[in-house]
């Protein structure tokens, strides 16, 4: 789904102006190990399920709703695992916005991986000691307190 109509709507009101919004990733794992990712069309940069959270959505619903929408997979949400504030960002059109992150790691349940929207070009499953080929440094933390998420839910304290 592109941009979603809250989103749209305020923009209409306040221009590119920074946003403050929450986001939920889906660190989803099958029982091989593999780590579904999906590369993003509008960057080409890989990353797990991710997706903005709508207005009074939980965040864990929001990774069921968005491994659907972009992976065609259906998946058990199991743990919180990390709340982190993303840097701001700019986007090509001009829009600024800054993400509250919400972490979560998730098992496969079933449904054939595959690109399923227009948000990503390709998915694919890919085995943990493989991740840093395709990911930066700010999704692998994130990939990295979903699989570590028995030692506790992460906070991220650093400056942006």
């Amino acid at each position: 789904m592109p941009t979603p109509e809250f989103i749209t709507s305020l923009r209409k009101k306040i221009g590119s102006e920074l946003l403050w919004l929450s986001g939920a990733t889906a660190v989803i794992q099958r029982d091989s190990g593999d780590i579904l990712l999906v590369r993003r069309s509008d960057n080409g940069n890989w990353t797990p399920v991710t997706g903005i959270v709508d207005p009074g959505e939980n965040p864990a619903l929001t990774c069921l709703r968005e491994a659907q929408e972009e992976a065609n997979v259906e998946i058990e949400v199991v743990a919180f695992a990390q709340l982190k504030a993303d840097p701001p960002q700019q986007f090509t059109n001009g829009d600024r916005c800054q993400f509250l992150d919400h972490t979560f790691y998730c098992r496969y349940i079933s449904g054939e991986a595959r690109v399923n929207d227009e948000e990503s070009s390709q998915v694919r499953w890919v085995p943990v000691e493989q991740l840093a080929d395709y990911c930066g440094e700010r999704m692998l933390d994130r990939i990295d307190a979903a699989l570590n998420y028995r030692d506790g839910a992460r906070f991220g304290f650093e400056a942006v």
